[in-house]
């Protein structure tokens, strides 16, 4: 017998794989833009490294209690607490921070990347399209999850400090890529070019598939007791509203 789950998996994935095919041959740009964390995988690497960084105590500056003082960052100003994760990596070299980066995702088993966006993504690079990864996370942290689906480390836009001489720095580098930061983001590493295709899961990516000229997908997996769940939902809503390609199934590889 046929599980009805599966086939309402294989018949959006037909639709939407039919819609992307049918874009490209109407001459849309071939680049697609995917949020990160929730979006591509069911968790969030930035954090993820953030907790590696602080158990292997790797950063010999952070205050007592850093989640903590992550937190209430956060609630006072998310973007400076996303920038603050990439400024305390300050004096550190940037190879070290990307083999930490490795290595924190190497810990990670199994990798809990959503099947449906992994196919999309998939199809999506047998047709040639440009696949870039935005992220409010800091950019080192997502490179090594970009790599496992095959989407090259440069095609990550995330928020990063300057690194000069190979040593980073606290001062910002590029845009703070949230929200509208996003789309900025995006547009500086294109020239400008807007995709035909975006994804994200929360409405701090509302502008970023606004931006998609074509095709937009939102993927919601947030549990009730999650913090992103009322933004999901929010997020599905403009979703339904809209006409836009959703999912809620939440199939992991």
């Amino acid at each position: 017998m046929v599980n009805p789950n599966q086939a309402k998996y294989h018949e959006k994935l037909e639709e939407i794989k039919v819609s992307i095919d049918n874009s490209l041959a109407e001459k849309a740009a071939p680049i697609a833009a995917f949020d990160a964390d929730g979006t591509l995988w069911n968790m969030d690497l930035g954090e993820h490294f953030f907790e590696y960084q602080i158990r292997n105590k790797l950063l010999p500056n952070l205050p007592k209690n850093p989640w903590n003082t992550y937190w209430e960052m956060q609630k006072e100003s998310p973007p400076k607490a996303y920038l603050w994760l990439a400024q305390i990596n300050s004096g550190q070299t940037e190879s070290n921070v990307r083999k930490w980066a490795q290595m924190a995702f190497a810990e990670i088993n199994p990798v809990p990347v959503f099947s449906l966006i992994h196919e999309i993504i998939k199809h999506l690079q047998k047709r040639s399209v440009k696949i870039y990864v935005i992220t409010a996370s800091i950019k080192w942290a997502v490179e090594p999850g970009a790599k496992f689906l095959g989407i090259e480390q440069d095609n990550v836009i995330g928020i990063k400090t300057q690194v000069q001489k190979g040593i980073i720095t606290d001062q910002l580098d590029g845009s703070i890529t949230w929200r509208d930061g996003k789309v900025a983001g995006l547009l500086n590493a294109t020239s400008g070019k807007h995709p035909f295709f975006a994804a994200g899961n929360t409405m701090g990516d509302f502008a970023l598939l606004e931006s998609a000229t074509h095709l937009q997908f939102v993927n919601c997996a947030a549990t009730k007791d999650h913090h992103n769940y009322e933004t999901e939902q929010k997020l599905l809503s403009q979703a339904k509203e809209r006409g836009w390609f959703y999912d809620v199934s939440a199939y992991s590889l």
